[in-house]
């Protein structure tokens, strides 16, 4: 098997992960920057076959493409951490051994999808699902879509649809008109943010409201929408729901890193000023260490890279002052779209939960933990892992989030096989 060695080695080629590698790459550091999409950019610059490179990765590329001593490798998964300081990799369907001086998690966050009747219909996404697949050539022009969940990110989704000829009927927001207008006002402190507020401003946007229901017989055809107790169903062929982010902090959970798991946490890497995690030589940086938006995850980056290059203090200090600017701007995120009654209400019992395993939420609900449900019902126990019901459960019983284990991700048989190889025989 492969075996690659990195000074500092990056998993993540989204903001955070792409300004990492850029300063890292510039110190001369031997550097490898990891990430399971086809093209970097991450889900905020995702290319596609009908998308150039956003300004921000056009700069990004022609600053580092040239750099011998950056090694970037697309469409590569991480399966496993099989010893101390070393990654096993699928790439290009092969198992690879990556060995690392210093590690930054750039991993981004995933989307929060909480289950309605009907939700398991073809044509029912998550709100950033959708985007992506639009960005990589999903034709929606003439659908009928319905945008829902909460935060900023609808009225992106939206856009995006619009601009690929898609007709949104709605943009469905379960915060209150005056949570949503104080952040707005808010926008003033940001003028770049308010500037996109107005640009992807929508006239069918409704607060106060969640979907409660998809109707159709083989795939989408309308959804019923909740406002304040009342209920209406509008025609739709489309329905992207999303209920904001979540960290993806697993490998950092399997790595050993310290969580922020206390009550009403996100599960968010714990860093220090320096983007150091409680593992001197694993650092993060971006979404995984808590939802801030592009502009906070790339200065978080840098920092990551000053930190691991042990550069000098005081080329941090305006970048500190950056993202504690940015942090207070996430924190204005937050309250303003933190999930109320009407998201968090649970589903009828008869409503799938797990879908990977055909679970229902009334054959979860019985069992005391996430443990004793996975154990009975093999609720979380399908591809996804757990990463879709079981943030699901955590919010509506309050379980804590879903354990790891390998493979971190779906790979090839002989890629666990090396990791047991890589891994050495077990203890006598």
């Amino acid at each position: 098997m492969t075996i690659e060695h990195a000074d500092i080695a990056i998993v993540g080629a989204g903001p955070a992960g792409l300004s990492a590698a850029r300063i890292a790459a510039q110190s001369g550091a031997r550097v490898v920057l990891i990430d399971d999409n086809p093209r970097p950019g991450g889900q905020i610059w995702r290319q596609g076959p009908t998308l150039a490179p956003a300004a921000q990765l056009r700069r990004w590329l022609d600053e580092t493409r040239a750099q011998p001593n950056l090694v970037v490798m697309n469409a590569t998964k991480v399966g496993a951490a099989p010893g101390d300081k070393a990654l096993l990799l699928e790439r290009e369907g092969a198992p690879l051994t990556l060995r690392y001086s210093k590690l930054i998690l750039a991993t981004g966050a995933r989307e929060r999808l909480l289950p309605f009747e009907g939700w398991t219909l073809p044509g029912v996404t998550g709100a950033g699902g959708l985007q992506a697949l639009v960005k990589g050539g999903l034709p929606v022009r003439g659908e009928r879509i319905v945008v829902a969940g909460s935060g900023p990110l609808l009225l992106a989704v939206a856009d995006t649809a619009r601009r690929h000829g898609a007709d949104v009927r709605a943009v469905i927001e379960q915060a209150p008109l005056g949570r949503v207008a104080k952040f707005v006002a808010s926008l003033a402190w940001t003028p770049g943010k308010l500037a996109q507020a107005v640009a992807l401003g929508v006239a069918c946007y409704r607060t106060e409201s969640v979907v409660v229901k998809a109707h159709g017989a083989t795939r989408v055809e309308a959804v019923t929408i909740r406002t304040r107790g009342l209920d209406t169903t509008i025609a739709a062929d489309r329905i992207a729901c999303g209920y904001g982010l979540v960290p993806n902090a697993l490998l950092a959970l399997a790595l050993g890193c310290a969580i922020d798991a206390a009550d009403g946490a996100d599960g968010a890497i714990r860093v220090d000023a320096t983007q150091r995690t409680s593992l001197d030589d694993i650092f993060a940086a971006g979404e995984c260490t808590g939802i801030g938006g592009m502009e906070l995850a790339s200065v978080e980056g840098a920092l990551a890279a000053h930190a691991a290059l042990a550069l000098p203090a005081d080329a941090r200090l305006i970048r500190e002052r950056e993202r504690d600017r940015w942090r207070a701007f996430a924190g204005r995120v937050a309250r303003a779209f933190e999930l109320g009654a009407a998201a968090r209400a649970m589903p009828p019992a008869d409503t799938v939960l797990c879908r990977c395993e055909d679970v229902t939420l009334g054959e979860v609900a019985r069992h005391a933990d996430w443990r004793d449900a996975k154990l009975h019902t093999r609720c979380g126990m399908g591809p996804c892992q757990g990463r879709v019901c079981g943030e699901a459960a955590s919010v509506w019983f309050g379980w804590p989030r879903a354990s790891v284990r390998p493979p971190f991700a779906p790979v090839r048989i002989d890629t666990l096989i090396a990791a047991r190889a890589a891994a050495g025989p077990p203890d006598a």
